[in-house]
């Protein structure tokens, strides 16, 4: 049996050279969409919120029209969160008329008990103005009015005290957080949900406070539908 040359031998060992590896590039996982529902680590969300200034030029709270009664049962959204979060209760008569001292709500951002529904907020999470600064000035008006009456996610609107309510404005959770001590955690991982609920984004100082913040907290799973 004939030995192949040196040269034959150099020859081969070229040409297998050139030839290129085989690389397996794992398939594109598909982009998350409105309705999909996402489980994640909080500190996985919030790592994932867009970063970017904020922009409040143009802000109108008249932009998102509030409050509405989507579904035509005579209960506008926010009739609609004093009944869904009420510990006891109220009487309602008509369509949807909440009878004045009846039914009972705590008020979990200063744990107050409350037995008027006269004397309840109902609290956008992420503020409306908040909203617009971080993407909402982008978006349609019927996109906005959705944001305003979000019944979809019960952390979106909050029955609470007006004083807590006027308290916290606008601000966000570099600027307030609710002053009962119970509240802290529950409430920046309620604020991360919503914002990632319908793509908002988060300025630096922001981040900063909600990072310092949830750190003290336990890093739950979180579940969210996507409305954007």
């Amino acid at each position: 049996m004939r030995t192949p040359s040196t040269a034959l031998l150099r020859a081969a060992i070229a040409a297998a050279a050139v030839v290129p590896a085989l690389v397996l590039v794992p398939a594109p996982t598909a982009a998350a969409a409105p309705g999909d529902t996402v489980t994640a680590p909080l500190s996985q969300l919030i790592s994932q919120l867009p970063v970017q200034d904020e922009d409040r030029t143009g802000y109108d709270r008249d932009a998102f029209k509030h409050w509405v009664d989507a579904d035509r049962d005579g209960c506008n959204a926010r009739a609609e969160t004093l009944l869904e979060e009420a510990v006891v209760a109220p009487e309602v008569t008509g369509r949807c008329s909440i009878t004045p001292n009846t039914g009972e709500w705590l008020s979990w951002y200063d744990e107050v008990t409350v037995t008027s529904a006269g004397s309840l907020d109902i609290d956008h999470m992420v503020p409306l103005a908040e909203a617009w600064d971080s993407g909402a000035s982008e978006w349609t008006a019927t996109e906005r009015e959705e944001y305003a009456n979000d019944l979809g996610d019960e952390r979106s609107l909050v029955a609470v005290t007006a004083r807590s309510n006027r308290s916290k404005g606008d601000k966000d959770p570099a600027e307030w957080l609710p002053p009962a001590d119970s509240a802290t955690c529950r409430y920046v991982t309620d604020w991360v949900t919503i914002k990632t609920r319908w793509d908002l984004a988060i300025d630096n100082t922001e981040l900063t406070a909600i990072n310092e913040t949830a750190a003290g907290c336990e890093d739950q799973a979180v579940t969210v539908e996507l409305a954007r």
